[in-house]
C-alpha cells in the first residue's frame, strides 16, 4: 500500500514505479525520488523527510502487527526526551532487524495509536525504556506520562509484576514521583526541584504566573520567587534589564525575589537550602489554633 502523505511506499508498490522513474526528467525542480532509505522501503516523491515518516519506515520494515517502541514509543509519545537514531520497533512476529531499525519481539504487545501511528502503551514504553535510563529520565518520563494523562496504575501494575528488567527501578522510581518535573521549561529547572528535596525544601510550583510573568519557581503561600539565571538566556544588557525589570514587579506585589546562578544551584547546594528554609519560616503564614 502506498502512504503518498508521508513519502513511503512498501515495496511492492515502489518496485512498480522505479522503472520510469529512472527514465524521469532530470532537470532542477522535476526530477522524482525513489531513493531506496531502508532495507524493502524506498521514498517516492519527496526530497524531505518528516520524522513521522522516518518512523513509518521502521514500522513498514517490521510489518503487520508491529508498533513503535523504547525511545521510539518515547519521543512519538511526548514523554522521553532522548531522541534516537535507531528506530524501535516491536513485532508479534520474528523480523530481522535492519540498518536503523531494531525489532524487538515483546512476549506480547498490546499497541495502542497516538497521533495516527501504532505504539507500545505508556506503561509498556516506561518499563522497555527504564533500563537504560538514569534515575533523572525515568523520574522525567514518569512525570511527563501523568502530566499527559497516561499514567495509568492498572497497567503499570500489570507489566511491572512481569519480572521485566527494568520493573525493579520503575518500582522505585514510583516511590519518588515528582508530577512537577512535567512543569519545568529547563534542565535548571529541575536542578533546582531535584535541590529542594534533597535538603527537604518544600517544592515550588514552577512556571506558575504570577502578575505579567511566570518565575521559575514560586511559593505563593509564602509571597516567595526563585529566578534562575542559566548564563546564556541571561547574559547580554537587554537581558538583564529585563531581568531587573521582573524582579522589581515582583516585589512590588510583595514577593521576596532570591535569584540563582546554574553554579550555584550545582555548587552551593547546602546554602541555598538554608536560605530558603530561613525564607520560608519568616514568611510562611501560620495557623493558630484557639
Amino acid at each position: 500500500m502506498a502512504l503518498r502523505s508521508t513519502g513511503w511506499a512498501d515495496l511492492a508498490d515502489a518496485a512498480a514505479r522505479v522503472r520510469p522513474i529512472q527514465y524521469a526528467d532530470r532537470s532542477p525542480g522535476r526530477r522524482w525520488v525513489a531513493d531506496s532509505a531502508l532495507q524493502g522501503v524506498y521514498v517516492v516523491g519527496h526530497g524531505t523527510l518528516t520524522e513521522r515518516s522516518r518512523l513509518l519506515s521502521g514500522l513498514l520494515v517490521a510489518g503487520p502487527g508491529s508498533a513503535l517502541g523504547y525511545w521510539s514509543a518515547g519521543a512519538h509519545l511526548e514523554i522521553a526526551n532522548r531522541r534516537s537514531l535507531v528506530i524501535h520497533v516491536c513485532s508479534p512476529r520474528q523480523v530481522k532487524s535492519v540498518r536503523n531499525v531494531l525489532v524487538h519481539r515483546p512476549r506480547t504487545l498490546d499497541p495502542v495509536v497516538h497521533n495516527g501511528l501504532p505504539v507500545t502503551n505508556s506503561a509498556q514504553t516506561l518499563m522497555d525504556i527504564a533500563p537504560g535510563c538514569s534515575d533523572y529520565e525515568l523520574r522525567k518520563a514518569l512525570a511527563d506520562t501523568d502530566y499527559r494523562d497516561m499514567l495509568d496504575p492498572d497497567s503499570l501494575n500489570e507489566v511491572l509484576g512481569r519480572g521485566h528488567p527494568g520493573s525493579a527501578k520503575l518500582r522505585r522510581i514510583l516511590h519518588k514521583h515528582m508530577p512537577e518535573l512535567a512543569e519545568t521549561l529547563s534542565f535548571l529547572e529541575d536542578l533546582l526541584l531535584l535541590l529542594c528535596e534533597r535538603h527537604g525544601v518544600p517544592l515550588p510550583a514552577p512556571n506558575r504566573r504570577v502578575g505579567r510573568w511566570r518565575p521559575d519557581g514560586v511559593w505563593p503561600e509564602a509571597m516567595l520567587i526563585v529566578e534562575l539565571d542559566g548564563g546564556a538566556a541571561h547574559s547580554s544588557p537587554s537581558q538583564r534589564r529585563e531581568d531587573a525589570e521582573r524582579d522589581m514587579h515582583f516585589r512590588g506585589l510583595g514577593y521576596l525575589v532570591l535569584r540563582y546562578t546554574y553554579w550555584q544551584i550545582k555548587r552551593e547546594g547546602a546554602a541555598i537550602a538554608a536560605e530558603l528554609h530561613a525564607a520560608l519560616d519568616v514568611r510562611t503564614p501560620t495557623t493558630r489554633t484557639v
